[in-house]
């Protein structure tokens, strides 16, 4: 197993890690909508916690040689329902056609000011075999 950590999103607040990759398989713990960089302000709007949230998923892939191209399956916990349309809409955005199977999930609080957590699992960008 490799444990993952980059910079490039939040940092763990408990006792776990970003990802954990695990026989080419990436496994994304839940994502807040923080931005990494400016921790301090949070969106209080759902498209733009969405698009957070994403970035934070996208960047510990992207770490992990990955991609939100090769995600096969995402969960979304939402504190509201009424925000669905929203999340969808922005979610829609940033995946393009890329389809992974999905879940979303109404929950109660999440961190204050959070409206939304996302968690993801994605295969590992396979090398090209230049050997013929």
């Amino acid at each position: 197993m490799q444990t993952i950590s980059t910079p490039n999103a939040p940092a763990p607040a408990g006792h776990y890690s970003q990802a954990i990759v695990h026989q080419g398989i990436v496994y994304v713990a839940g994502q807040l909508p923080f931005d990494p960089k400016n921790p301090e302000v949070l969106p209080d709007n759902p498209r733009e916690q969405t698009h957070n949230a994403l970035e934070n998923v996208r960047a510990i892939l992207e770490a992990a040689n990955s991609s939100l191209s090769k995600t096969l399956q995402m969960t979304i916990y939402v504190t509201d329902i009424d925000h669905w349309p929203a999340v969808n809409a922005a979610y829609a955005e940033v995946m393009g056609t890329h389809r992974p199977a999905r879940a979303v999930v109404p929950v109660g609080d999440l961190k204050p000011g959070c409206i939304l957590e996302v968690q993801a699992i994605a295969a590992q960008e396979v090398p090209e075999d230049n050997e013929m």
